[in-house]
């Protein structure tokens, strides 16, 4: 398995990136739908989480209440990092056992927050790793229009990430996403064209 972590800092266009990638044929392994996937009623994610929190992080139909678990670990940095701990293994896991299962010529990992929970160390199967990197006054001004916020909570919320030069350093490819999403295309396809290249077995 030949596959790429694609990373970038919030409102870089990382969701773009990976539906260029999927639209020539290259399965997305998305963090965000492991994450959905872990917690199902069934899986010993979801019972680690209510032996941690308690029952009332539960629905009725007994599926996780992610409201609910989101105030009983707002601002508690313990109670955070209890649910990280439960989280973010089962997590990788799940993502290592879908990338195997894809079939193409590579595979595309979408972890949004690569940079943050260790790169490499993190996901030592990845054969490299595609930063999709814009400026932080462009990030600014993309999350205050995408999420209708102000200035202060847009700043606040990239602040909660690592900064733009600790995400580069973890880069072997970055795709820059300063103008129209047109121009993502040709950043692809060179891209799509050197993995190709790189997974073929010698």
């Amino acid at each position: 398995m030949f596959g790429v972590g694609l990373t970038g800092g919030i409102a870089s266009g990382k969701t773009a990136v990976a539906e260029r990638f999927a639209s020539r044929g290259i399965v997305v392994v998305d963090a965000d739908v492991a994450a959905r996937e872990v917690v199902e009623p069934g899986q010993p994610a979801l019972q680690a989480i209510v032996e941690a929190f308690g029952a009332e992080v539960l629905r009725a139909d007994g599926t996780l209440d992610r409201a609910a678990l989101r105030r009983h670990v707002f601002g508690d940095e313990v109670a955070r990092r209890t649910l990280e701990a439960i989280l973010h293994p089962r997590i990788r896991e799940q993502m290592h056992e879908d990338a195997l299962r894809a079939d193409g010529p590579y595979v595309i990992v979408a972890v949004p927050l690569l940079a943050e929970i260790g790169g490499r160390t993190a996901y030592p199967w990845l054969s490299r790793i595609l930063v999709v990197d814009v400026p932080r006054e462009v990030q600014r001004e993309r999350l205050m229009a995408r999420d209708d916020i102000d200035a202060a909570l847009a700043e606040k919320m990239l602040a909660a990430q690592v900064d733009r030069k600790t995400r580069l350093a973890i880069a072997d490819d970055i795709v820059v996403n300063t103008g129209a999403l047109d121009a993502l295309d040709a950043q692809v396809d060179a891209l799509d064209r050197r993995y190709r290249a790189l997974a073929k077995p010698d």
